[in-house]
């Protein structure tokens, strides 16, 4: 499984899409403890910042060069679901390999949050994302397994056509700090729900040279074309979100329809006797 390299073949074939159906999931983060109050600012309550990610591998098997044990060159990687940079919201990512590779835990410090190797053997690989100080305070612990051959048995290996298998998620921040939003209001890879009535916005902070943005993040990416576009999964978990709220909202009107229906029953009794 071992052995190391970063360089990769492409081609102009359709990627063998492997694995499960790709999964669409949501998940929601703790809140910052009370002790961590002080260091994040005042919270924004009933406000809930969503970063779309996705996450996975693509791997090139290596044809006639390909040996016992260095059949692929693979990478592995977390990447925004549009490929905006996640450094503003990502601090580091650390990747936990198998344990017959040399230093099996590699910590990526800045985007873009991948990772690159050879061998032959598919594995587990554990991904913790380690978020900025203002996000938050808990890391998130994604697992993925790292696909080599198509699913297909009867499929054929190509050099031209790399297996894919990725996973999106949708990362949801609630009750973020004032800091954290002004940082990204105005920033693409991040996205939140309407506002409550009433909330004022704190002054968006100036988004960082453009320049070092597109260096973090993944639209020129040199396997981009190979890239899952999951832009309309954005939009139906948006939508679900949406619909959620609007139920939340209508049950919550109807505990209080039948609060007064039941207060004036009673009042109704009251009279008549």
């Amino acid at each position: 499984m071992t052995n190391s390299s970063s360089s990769k073949k492409h081609g102009q074939d359709q990627p063998e899409l492997s694995g499960p159906t790709p999964k669409f999931q949501r998940t929601k983060m703790g809140k910052s403890e009370d002790n961590d109050k002080k260091n994040l600012g005042k919270k924004l309550k009933d406000v809930e910042i969503s970063v779309p990610i996705v996450y996975g591998n693509i791997a090139f098997w290596l044809g006639k060069k390909a040996s016992e044990y260095q059949s692929h060159k693979w990478t592995v990687y977390v990447r925004g679901a549009t490929n905006e940079d996640l450094g503003t919201i990502v601090k580091r990512a650390v990747f936990q390999l198998h344990s017959s590779f040399n230093n099996p835990t590699r910590v990526v410090e800045s985007p873009p949050f991948e990772l690159s190797e050879s061998g032959w053997g598919e594995f587990e690989v554990a991904i913790t994302l380690y978020f900025h100080s203002d996000v938050c305070e808990k890391p998130l612990n994604l697992y993925h397994h790292l696909k080599l051959y198509p699913e297909d048995e009867n499929s054929s290996m190509s050099i031209k056509k790399p297996v894919v298998v990725e996973f999106y998620d949708e990362i949801v921040f609630p009750d973020p700090s004032e800091a954290f939003l002004a940082r990204v209001q105005n920033h693409p890879a991040v996205t939140f729900p309407r506002l409550p009535a009433g909330l004022t916005l704190p002054p968006p902070i100036p988004v960082e040279d453009a320049s070092k943005r597109r260096k973090g993040d993944t639209k020129d990416h040199s396997l981009s074309q190979w890239f899952t576009n999951f832009s309309e999964a954005d939009e139906l978990l948006q939508l679900a979100a949406a619909r959620q709220q609007v139920q939340a909202h209508i049950a919550k009107l109807r505990r209080q329809i039948s609060l007064i229906d039941g207060q004036h029953q009673q009042f109704k009794s009251s009279s008549d006797q």
